[in-house]
């Protein structure tokens, strides 16, 4: 059994072991990272497992399933959180208050800052294990940016699966499917959901045709070779729906102040050397910190 395979058969493994989990990608994911992902989102989610999508930051994109992508890592479990857009010194402070049955979470704006947005507010339940956690198109797991950098002990003592391949891939998972040559990650999901034996439908088949598209320049670049066409045939018999999708748009979280540099590695792919990761440091004024009140009232 060659690497590719052994890796296949221990993401097998894990997945169909685990109950929960979570698949991260990068900040300023590319089309390719994003379509992987949510494919792989789908396939799992086919399996009745509980999985979530994570990156440090919001991305908007048309690629089925995108909308599912939170800047933080859902666990599942019993705890309702709440999150939204912030932004250092916008909020001045949260508070509560119980009218008959009901409890009313209240956000108060900095005066000068504009008050939140509804359509912003995201709900998710977090408190739960988490079984796995799966990392798509990043070398390093500081390349994940804030979302690894702040919740370390979440990585430590789960199986990870690093899915990659970046010329610089740092090999940091419990399993590694990296393939330094091939066009696409979203090849790789895919013969990672052809082993799971999931029924690929036509979202995740067009997810992945997308992908690869995008990654290959419409199959221009170099590193297109016949298993790239046999996988678009898989994908065109499966359904797959050829259509133009728009660059995905990110916004950034508030910046964090990034450790271990040296860790930070500029990111190669096949095609080309990709711009270095930069992270900015946050300001450190304690006074733009909202006031989060409890006791008779307050939290």
């Amino acid at each position: 059994m060659n690497n590719h395979q052994n890796s296949l058969a221990r993401i097998f493994d894990i997945l169909t072991k685990g109950n929960s989990g979570t698949i991260i990608i990068p900040p300023n994911a590319s089309p390719d990272a994003i379509a992987a992902a949510t494919a792989l989102y789908l396939g799992i989610t086919k399996m009745g497992k509980n999985v979530s999508l994570s990156s440090s930051n919001k991305i908007s994109s048309d690629i089925t399933a995108s909308d599912k992508i939170q800047t933080n890592i859902a666990s599942g479990g019993d705890s309702l959180m709440i999150s939204f857009p912030y932004s250092d010194g916008s909020i001045d402070k949260v508070d509560y208050n119980i009218q008959g049955a009901n409890f009313n979470l209240v956000v108060t704006p900095r005066p000068g800052y504009s008050k939140l947005d509804p359509s912003q507010v995201n709900y998710t339940y977090t408190g739960g294990a988490i079984d796995f956690i799966i990392v798509i198109d990043s070398p390093t797991l500081m390349s994940l940016g804030s979302i690894y950098s702040d919740n370390q002990n979440q990585f430590t003592g789960h199986d990870i699966i690093n899915i990659d391949r970046h010329l610089t891939n740092a090999f940091f998972g419990t399993v590694n499917l990296v393939n330094k040559t091939i066009s696409s990650v979203s090849e790789l999901v895919l013969s990672i959901l052809q082993n799971l034996k999931i029924e690929i439908d036509r979202d995740m088949a067009t997810n992945l045709y997308t992908g690869i598209a995008t990654a290959t320049n419409n199959f221009t670049s170099y590193s297109v070779n016949a298993d790239t066409f046999e996988n678009i045939a898989v994908l065109l018999r499966l359904g797959a729906v050829k259509k133009m999708i728009r660059k995905p748009v990110t916004t950034s979280t508030p910046p964090q102040v990034m450790t271990h540099n040296r860790e930070t590695q500029p990111i190669k792919t096949i095609e080309s050397l990709e711009k270095e990761i930069h992270s900015e440091k946050p300001s450190s004024q304690e006074w733009l910190k909202p006031k989060i009140f409890k006791g008779g009232g307050l939290i």
